[in-house]
């Protein structure tokens, strides 16, 4: 099992980098809250999973451990493989993620592409009693709930990214954590920076 990876950046692609550790270069899959936090020539360090296949071998990493225990979280469910958790985690912050597997928000966690109704049914029932509440406490400066709106010009954002063809839950995460990281955002900001974390 390969836990850990720490090394230089070398390429940043739009689902995974491509980190150089000793020489060689190993592409790891990542959320898009990960891939954010990488640049191109400085060091990385992230917590991998290592998952064997028939037909390839992947490299998971994340710059946080809570986003790995989502992640283990979420594989463990039956027909919940690797590239779904991945897109889950890719969709929504973390502590939205937990709030909405612990609250049991079906129409949330559907609304992530390629997680069908009964899929997000059975995570919702596998995974309620398992998801620790601490996970789906909100970053600082965040609302209740990581995932929810409030502000005019966060709905604003959210209107606007929704009529180019984004899905619900993946413009909703970002646009909240961007206004936990900074609340005083206008809804034109908003739109620029996440279009940069969308694309």
């Amino acid at each position: 099992m390969i836990a850990y990876l720490s090394g230089t950046v070398r390429e940043v692609r739009e689902n995974s980098a491509v980190i150089v550790a000793g020489g060689v270069g190993y592409e790891v899959q990542c959320p898009v809250s990960t891939l954010g936090k990488l640049t191109v020539g400085e060091t990385a360090e992230l917590n991998t999973r290592f998952i064997v296949r028939e037909d390839a071998q992947l490299l998971f990493g994340f710059h946080d451990a809570d986003s790995v225990r989502v992640f283990d979280l979420l594989t463990s469910v039956s027909g919940v493989g690797p590239k779904l958790a991945l897109a889950l985690l890719s969709a929504m912050p973390v502590s939205a993620l937990a709030a909405g597997l612990l609250g049991g928000d079906v129409k949330l966690l559907s609304s992530v592409s390629g997680v069908g109704k009964k899929t997000a049914e059975r995570l919702v029932l596998e995974l309620q009693g398992k998801v620790p509440e601490h996970l789906a406490a909100p970053a600082a400066g965040g609302g209740a709930k990581a995932a929810r709106v409030t502000s005019t010009a966060g709905r604003d954002a959210v209107d606007a990214l929704l009529a180019l063809g984004f899905r619900e839950a993946q413009v909703r995460g970002v646009v909240a954590e961007l206004l936990a990281s900074d609340p005083d955002l206008s809804a034109d900001s908003l739109i620029r920076k996440s279009l940069g974390k969308l694309r």
